[in-house]
């Protein structure tokens, strides 16, 4: 059986949405950060690098959750989260998903996290990089929003779910707390994360994280 090990709210609501969405029996094993469970040597063995999500696909072991949508959307593909392969959407698709893990994502790690990228004590330079970070994040949502214009329909690539839909879902709802500049607030986008929350399969990831509102 897959086995999932996650923390609520993190990057794993990603491949959480999309088992959900696939329907396959799965096993969630709960990481638990408040006590550096990511951290011990059992969770480092399966990721060096103490990041969540690991998924676990028999003896197959990924982590990174650009490679674990992928996976999902190649062994799963009566699910349809990806467009056929060597076609122009896949094209597309593929630059998006690089594009919501290496820029977006990337992004807002920096926001989360910016004592990591400097020295201990120097809390003006960390305040400062979120600051820059935020401003960022805020501007790369509004490619977001001129994309879903674009596309015109309800999905991000238009017409038709995919997998890209529960990344962004996932990266949108890590700003609902942002002073200004939050993803609901927007009229698409705030619009199309209303649609995501009304798929059963966010429904009830939502509820087996245990999270409580303001979802987005």
């Amino acid at each position: 059986m897959i086995e999932l090990h996650y923390y609520p709210s993190t990057a794993a609501m990603v491949p959480h949405i999309l088992l959900e969405e696939i329907g396959v029996p799965y096993r969630r094993v709960l990481v638990d950060r408040a006590v550096d469970a990511h951290k011990r040597p059992e969770y480092l063995r399966l990721n060096p690098n103490g990041l969540l999500p690991v998924l676990a696909d028999g003896d197959l072991v990924l982590y990174e959750t650009a490679a674990i949508t992928l996976h999902l959307a190649d062994h799963h593909p009566q699910a349809r989260l990806a467009p056929a392969l060597g076609s122009t959407a896949r094209s597309h698709f593929y630059k998006w998903l690089m594009w919501l893990t290496n820029t977006l994502q990337a992004t807002l790690i920096l926001y989360f996290y910016p004592e990591r990228w400097v020295d201990e004590g120097h809390e003006a330079a960390a305040k400062e990089i979120q600051r820059h970070a935020r401003a960022k994040a805020t501007a790369l949502l509004q490619q977001v929003e001129k994309e879903l214009v674009r596309n015109a329909g309800p999905w991000f690539m238009g017409e038709h779910y995919t997998a890209l839909d529960a990344y962004l879902f996932t990266l949108c709802r890590w700003t609902r707390n942002f002073p200004e500049g939050r993803a609901r607030d927007r009229e698409r986008l705030g619009a199309y994360l209303q649609r995501m929350l009304d798929r059963p399969a966010v429904q009830r990831v939502l509820a087996a994280e245990g999270l409580k509102p303001p979802y987005v």
